[in-house]
């Protein structure tokens, strides 16, 4: 018996199988990642010698059309496709949301599996859960599990896309970090990356200042390793925050 774990974000899928039981931190038996585009080919490549599951649970981002695909692809399994749907309380976490069900659903499941992560080690603090994708997210997590709200700014792609649209002579080569960039490329990427680590230090320092103690930091995305040498509060790199998040769900609805 054995569960598969599904993250659809804004440009990729990624999936892991585990075996039945498994706990959030549990390595993955077997994983991997597909563009959007080549969803239509994971029951012939990816999937096809995949002994099949008996429970899969999935976050999406990317809307129901690309939710019908991939279910599609998981048709020759005698499985029942199911997705995350933010709710006002799911495994140990309250959701303050205005709209629970407006939350976006990886933005859940991320909050839910560093509240996991905290829990394991045996960290009742606060938690600040941040993911690093096309997107960026900064979640707060209170000490007691209430997801108190958080921010969504762009991700260095859009950010740099959007001033080439908008200013002349800007289409250049990616730059370096620097503390005082002396170039354009080197402008641009630290100018996007400071955007990033200033929104995520100001969350950190608005829920230290609400819960009196500092919070623990997870950062997860794609994009991560790319922000967490210029940041400077503690943090950790936690690859598959989603995948945890969806284990520590699927346990509690057992």
């Amino acid at each position: 018996m054995s569960f598969l774990a599904i993250d659809i974000g804004n440009t990729r899928l990624k999936w892991a199988v585990y075996p039945d039981g498994a706990t959030p931190g549990s390595a993955p038996l077997r994983h991997g990642a597909v563009f959007l585009e080549n969803i239509d080919r994971l029951a012939d490549e990816d999937w096809q010698n995949l002994e099949p599951p008996t429970r899969m649970l999935g976050s999406n981002v990317a809307g129901d059309a690309v939710r019908r695909r991939v279910e599609e692809q998981m048709e020759h399994w005698d499985l029942v496709p199911r997705w995350v749907v933010p709710s006002p309380e799911t495994a140990g976490v309250r959701n303050g949301y205005d709209h629970p069900t407006r939350l976006g659903a990886d933005r859940w499941v991320a909050v839910i599996g560093a509240h996991a992560h905290a829990r394991r080690r045996g960290f009742v603090g606060p938690v600040l859960t941040v993911m690093v994708g096309t997107a960026v997210t900064v979640d707060a997590l209170s000490s007691d599990g209430q997801f108190l709200g958080g921010l969504i700014l762009p991700g260095h792609g859009i950010m740099l896309r959007a001033l080439e649209g908008g200013t002349a002579g800007l289409r250049v080569p990616t730059g370096e970090v620097r503390d005082f960039p002396t170039n354009t490329s080197d402008a641009l990427t630290t100018g996007g990356t400071f955007a990033i680590t200033g929104a995520i230090e100001r969350m950190a320092r608005l829920l230290q200042a609400r819960e009196g103690r500092a919070p623990l930091l997870l950062m997860t995305g794609g994009a991560g390793w790319k922000v967490a040498p210029a940041l400077d509060v503690p943090h950790e790199l936690v690859e598959g925050l989603i995948f945890d998040g969806l284990l520590a769900i699927d346990a509690a609805r057992a």
